[in-house]
């Protein structure tokens, strides 16, 4: 062989690496990793990238399945419903080259969002030192998405990984998070996996998906706004979409059983916008997850010091009440918290109570354990009689009681008087009234100042 000859086959060589070098391997999103839980019962999407036209085989026990990569190198399959299985196994996916990944189990899976006291660490709650050591859970599986991360236009990947529940990884997750996992999984017996999503101070907003805002006729100044973005856009944390782009459209469209949310603080000054916003919220996530998905929050907590002003004048009133009213949508539940805030501290730690009334509604609601009381008493009707008020509720259990709670201690039942509880007729005067309970599901509130007639 001469030396042109010996030049062109090294010339060669060298074209056909280039070539062999510039096939992208196969990759699955962020969101699939080692040690995961997949949803049970449940279509499962598994989807990824790869050269475009490359053909993907994802494998799963007996089940194979073959996708072809589009004109962007995205592919996507659909596993047929799993049962649940506490014994891990390998998910393949094989294209370019070959990914296995391991330990993964089958059970219910959940996203828990929102601002703060979503965000509050397990090992910053109450007793947080001895919750972190009893944290050994192999059957609950953690994915946080670190950072507080925005964005213009949807994200296709995030940061994170799926870590086993034990002391070392539970300590900074989210502790109603655990709580409510903890509970689901004792109860349940089967392997939860918890999607943690937070940033505190945010407002609802940022967390909404374009198609969300679309969805509520209310909102269409907000869409609008985010429909008019491109990747020059420059957004923040308060920015519309903005963080759902980054945080939340990355997931998608993973298999997700349902949502927990904690967040309002930020828009505390709201009434019945932030109704029309938890609507939004909701319809973007149902579709992007699951047109079922479980959507289950926090009512806001009883923060700042009582006032002896009848009328209120807390701000947090007008949101309590649009939360209260968002029970409307289907498939939702309300976690009430107002006997275990701290009027002194925006982030009370009982967390644990938190997580445990949160799975109150999933084990009645989402998982029909109808022996469950899925809430304390909830507002139901109300009829005025001269100048009382006599007002019905849903969920009493056993009946109403006067009740006390402290720490983390179940309420019991005590003597004593109902107190701060007000009445006003039409003309939003308002007085104190003397509450009383009569029968089981019924209250009477009679205006303790006046006897003229309730006007109604």
């Amino acid at each position: 062989m001469n030396c042109r000859q010996r030049r062109t086959c090294l010339s060669l060589f060298v074209l056909v690496g280039l070539i062999s070098s510039a096939s992208a391997d196969v990759k699955l999103a962020s969101i699939f990793g080692d040690s995961m839980v997949l949803q049970r019962d449940l279509p499962v999407p598994v989807w990824g990238w790869a050269d475009p036209d490359e053909t993907v085989t994802v494998t799963w026990g007996d089940q194979s399945h073959k996708a072809v990569a589009d004109n962007d190198g995205r592919w996507q399959i659909e596993l047929d419903p799993l049962k649940a299985n506490d014994k891990g196994q390998t998910l393949t996916v094989t294209g370019n080259n070959s990914i296995a990944l391991k330990d993964i189990l089958v059970g219910e899976v959940w996203i828990c969002s929102g601002q703060s006291n979503m965000e509050w660490r397990l090992r910053s709650s109450l007793n947080g030192a001895e919750e972190v050591a009893a944290a050994e859970h192999s059957q609950i599986r953690l994915f946080d998405v670190p950072g507080h991360t925005t964005s213009p236009e949807p994200k296709e990947s995030c940061p994170g990984n799926w870590q086993i529940c034990k002391p070392e990884t539970a300590g900074g997750f989210s502790a109603v998070g655990y709580f409510f996992g903890r509970r689901l999984q004792r109860e349940l017996k089967v392997p939860i996996g918890l999607v943690g999503s937070n940033w505190g101070g945010t407002r609802i907003e940022p967390w909404t998906s374009p198609a969300g805002f679309r969805s509520v006729p209310e909102l269409k100044k907000i869409a609008d706004q985010v429909d008019a973005y491109d990747s020059t856009t420059k957004v923040g944390g308060g920015s519309p979409s903005a963080i759902y782009n980054a945080m939340i459209h990355p997931l998608a469209p993973f298999a997700m059983r349902g949502a927990i949310w904690y967040q309002g603080e930020s828009n505390g000054s709201e009434g019945e916008s932030y109704y029309h916003k938890t609507q939004a919220l909701v319809n973007g996530w149902r579709k992007l997850f699951n047109p079922e998905l479980a959507f289950y929050w926090v009512q806001l907590a009883d923060f700042r010091q009582p006032t002896d002003d009848p009328a209120g004048g807390d701000g947090w009133a007008k949101i309590r009440e649009a939360q209260r009213k968002s029970l409307g949508i289907k498939h939702t539940g309300m976690a009430v918290i107002i006997d275990i805030g701290q009027a002194n501290d925006i982030h009370p730690r009982n967390k644990q109570d938190v997580g445990w009334r949160l799975a109150q509604w999933a084990l009645n609601q989402t998982y029909g354990m109808t022996d469950v009381v899925p809430s304390g008493p909830l507002y139901k009707s109300h009829k005025i009689d001269g100048d009382s008020i006599r007002i019905t509720f849903d969920h009493v259990g056993t009946g109403m009681i006067v009740g006390k709670k402290e720490g983390l201690d179940p309420t019991v039942a005590v003597d004593g008087k109902l107190e701060r509880f007000a009445i006003s007729g039409a003309d939003k005067q308002w007085h104190w009234a003397d509450a009383t309970i009569d029968g089981d599901k019924n209250m009477n509130f009679h205006d303790k100042s006046t006897k003229n007639e309730v006007n109604k």
